[in-house]
């Protein structure tokens, strides 16, 4: 018979990359303090990556090692398990819209939820709570500018916008 370890495990590697793990979603295998124990020494055996206060996730393991999984990834499978809208940053919406040459330094997005901070590897990814009219049109171009807009401020908002205006070049 499979050690309880083990089938973690195996439930974790049929998730998606980046699909948090949480120990009232395994308690299918085993009972509370037991599934708790088991991703303990999970950890220790960096079989799993702590991200949270009671979040986890497998790590991507190549051919050369094992990495952390991608933070949009991760935000994008809390979203789905916890039920909250988490969208982009304005300052990370601004750069991928080319408003900006600034590159985020630590990958920050908006949640309807409380805020806080998840610890993938080396990363750390910030969610803050935020306004639900930040929150619109979650991952769409549209939301981005949105947020890209709110967050350049109005003194630049027009110099965005005509920037967003203009045909891409060729």
């Amino acid at each position: 018979m499979p050690t309880l370890a083990h089938q973690i495990l195996e439930y974790a590697a049929q998730l998606p990359e980046g699909a948090p793990l949480v120990a009232k979603g395994l308690l299918h295998l085993s009972e509370r303090a037991a599934v708790d124990q088991a991703l303990s020494r999970l950890v220790k055996r960096a079989a799993l990556l702590r991200a949270g206060r009671g979040v986890y996730a497998l790590p991507v393991v190549n051919r050369f090692d094992a990495r952390a999984p991608s933070s949009a990834k991760m935000v994008e499978g809390m979203a789905l398990q916890r039920g909250e809208t988490i969208v982009s940053h304005g300052a990370g919406a601004a750069n991928a819209l080319g408003l900006t040459t600034q590159v985020p330094m630590r990958a920050i997005y908006l949640t309807s939820g409380r805020s806080r901070s998840l610890k993938l590897g080396a990363q750390v990814i910030e969610l803050r709570h935020a306004p639900a009219w930040q929150q619109i049109l979650p991952w769409q171009a549209a939301g981005d500018v949105i947020r890209a807009l709110a967050w350049l401020g109005p003194e630049k908002a027009g110099m965005a916008i005509s920037t967003l205006r203009a045909p891409p070049p060729r």
